[in-house]
């Protein structure tokens, strides 16, 4: 496989579409799975397909690629297995995290374009205010991908000799500390129904120090210029690839198995079923407007904050809704498949059970579930509160 230096999109999107290719014709599902976690030559390939430099800045050389373009990056590589497109999305983080940083000290942290953050950045541990930053200690979920990052983050509450810090907006105010992994302990715990390859493990913090240069808090205005950071939801904007590329895929590998399937009982094809026609066309048209309205969401956007324009309520709104619609088309399609296939779909080597078990994982993420759609719903309904949530 020979890839084109990561330079651009264009570049990047092609390296991805020849590495999904591979993933695909390997069929590495139940390496993957045993592994749980991705093998390392993946990661590497993943490396130099320039898939985890898309958010690192034109000012360090890096391609800084817009939402559209990754969430079409994240897609290709999910139609080819969702555990390597949800790791990939989260390993990208890297450049956004950066750009939170003052610039002398990003550097320092990430001396390449190449490198791969993994973390979750909720507060979940407590750093209690030291000399020069934080003593941090917790314990981290979903750690997807830590086994190979080069950064993880971890989120905290900050505190004072074991007392939380209320911020100005009356809540315990919320940091994001950035280390290395081999400051953190990596837990085994990663044993579930899906998504198995992502690696998505626990990890604990027993009183890292974490310089607070190291820190920074989306709530704040990043010091960095570009689109990217004019908002602190971006690290979200990319996860809708996810469902699209599962449910392409369930669509893809069915469509596949039906162009050569006949009905055991009449030995009619299940091509000239109309039934299973129908079904087909359901999906797609599911898939279609999913898609279409991730798209047109995001770039409406885009197109505002790279002009320093206002959103509405209704194009605020639309991001959020649109990535929890998308999440939830992804499971019925893969349901719609797998039901349309029949008894052959239990089994493994058609991949349909594992996609049905990667979507049921997938759709427990807080993005996906119905109480996702409070908040941008009392934007819709003029909500002085839901205005306010910075993430929106």
């Amino acid at each position: 496989m020979n890839m084109a230096i990561p330079e651009n999109a264009a570049t990047i999107k092609n390296n991805v579409r020849q590495l999904a290719e591979e993933i695909r014709e390997r069929d590495l599902s139940t390496e993957f799975d045993a592994l749980r976690k991705l093998p390392e030559d993946i990661v590497e390939k993943l490396r130099s397909a320039g898939v985890f430099r898309m958010n690192m800045p034109k000012i360090w050389g890096g391609p800084e690629l817009n939402p559209m373009e990754q969430v079409e990056v994240i897609e290709t590589l999910c139609w080819a297995d969702a555990s390597v497109g949800w790791c990939s999305f989260i390993w990208t983080d890297s450049g956004i995290y950066s750009g939170y940083l003052q610039d002398d000290v990003a550097r320092e942290l990430y001396p390449d374009l190449d490198m791969a953050q993994s973390g979750w950045v909720y507060p979940a541990g407590i750093g209690n205010k030291v000399d020069g930053g934080y003593e941090l200690s917790g314990r981290f979920m979903f750690g997807s991908g830590s086994n190979h990052c080069d950064r993880l983050a971890a989120g905290f509450v900050v505190a004072e000799d074991g007392v939380p810090v209320i911020g100005p907006e009356g809540r315990p105010e919320w940091r994001v500390g950035i280390g290395k992994p081999e400051q953190f302990e990596l837990l085994d715990t990663w044993y579930t129904m899906g998504l198995k390859g992502t690696g998505s493990t626990d990890y604990e913090a027993h009183s890292v120090f974490i310089p607070a240069e190291h820190t920074f808090a989306f709530s704040d205005k990043a010091p960095r210029e570009g689109t990217i950071w004019k908002k602190p939801n971006h690290f979200l904007r990319k996860m809708s690839g996810v469902p699209l590329g599962v449910a392409r895929d369930a669509i893809d590998r069915v469509t596949e198995i039906l162009e050569s399937k006949t009905d055991r009982i009449t030995g009619q094809p299940y091509r000239e079923m109309e039934i299973k026609q129908q079904v087909i066309a359901r999906a797609e048209g599911k898939l279609g407007a999913a898609r279409a309205y991730v798209f047109d969401a995001l770039t409406t956007e885009w197109e505002k904050l790279e002009a320093d324009e206002p959103l509405t309520a209704r194009e605020r709104a639309a991001v959020m809704i649109s990535r929890q619609q998308a999440f939830q088309m992804g499971r019925e399609v893969a349901q719609m498949m797998f039901d349309l296939v029949g008894a052959d779909a239990i089994y493994a080597q058609n991949r349909l059970e594992r996609l049905l078990r990667d979507m049921n994982t997938a759709c427990q993420h807080v993005v996906a579930q119905d109480k996702t759609l409070q908040n941008p719903g009392g934007l819709l309904l003029g909500s002085e509160k839901a205005a306010a949530d910075f993430m929106l």
